[in-house]
Formats: C-alpha cells, sequence, structure tokens
C-alpha cells in the first residue's frame, strides 16, 4: 500500500497545537477540506484502542460522511497513531523547531482516489488546522 506524506509547520506552542488537535470543541471548527464543508459531531477519545468518530457534511446537506476509526499509540505532544475503519493506518509526529510546531501526517493511501487527490485533500484540513490554530493562539 503506498504512503502519502503531508506536513505544515504552525507557530504555537506544543499545549496549544495539541489540545486543538485533539479536543472535539476545536475539532469541529476545522476538520473539513473547503469552506463549503463543516464538521457538526465529534467524538473523541484518545487513548490507546480508543475510538474516534469526525462527522463531515457539505453545507448545503447534499453529503456527508463519517472518518471514524481507534487508535494505536498515543505519546502526549509527540506522536499519534490510528488506524481507519477501512484498516489503513496514519501517523502524525510533532515536532518542535525554529518556526514553531512541525506536523507530519503519513497515511496509507486508499484505491478509490487519485494518489494527488487525497493528498490535495488531507492537506487542505490540515492547512484549515494551521489557520485555525494560529488564528485562536
Amino acid at each position: 500500500m503506498e504512503e502519502i506524506k503531508i506536513s505544515t509547520i504552525v507557530n504555537a506552542d506544543i499545549k496549544s497545537v495539541w489540545e486543538k488537535w485533539i479536543l472535539p470543541e476545536h475539532i469541529k471548527n476545522w476538520y473539513y477540506a473547503s469552506e463549503d464543508w463543516h464538521c457538526p459531531k465529534v467524538e473523541n477519545d484518545l487513548k490507546e484502542n480508543g475510538n474516534f468518530n469526525i462527522r463531515m457534511e457539505a453545507k448545503d446537506g447534499s453529503m456527508g460522511f463519517d472518518f471514524e476509526g481507534f487508535y494505536t499509540e498515543v505519546v502526549e505532544f509527540k506522536y499519534i497513531a490510528y488506524k481507519m475503519t477501512d484498516g489503513r493506518k496514519v501517523g502524525i509526529t510533532f515536532s518542535k523547531n525554529e518556526k514553531g510546531i512541525l506536523i507530519t501526517e503519513t497515511f496509507e493511501a486508499e484505491t478509490q482516489n487519485s494518489i494527488e487527490m487525497q493528498k490535495q485533500g488531507w492537506q487542505a484540513i490540515l492547512d484549515n488546522f494551521k489557520k485555525y490554530a494560529e488564528e485562536k493562539n
């Protein structure tokens, strides 16, 4: 299975970045790829074997889906790994550098959409996170 890697640097401290990444009240403000979508429901039990379910919907109600799975590893302020319901694995690292917090996500590609489309979609969500985390810092 092919892996895709995306990243961004967030100009904020690790505690702020971590809270905005894991807490449902923050996740619903950034977990979507474009402004015509939103995230009306988030459940997140961040611990090994804890489940997550993030509901993404078009604002016009025309479509939506649940992004869900369970955590396989959690190292506070450093690393999160999870497995999606389709069996694909994702790893997220958080590391400090001179410009802020570098977030790198590596995920296994699915076969329905092109690698480029998947990379763009996941990167758009990560870019939304960066914008939200820096505005709310």
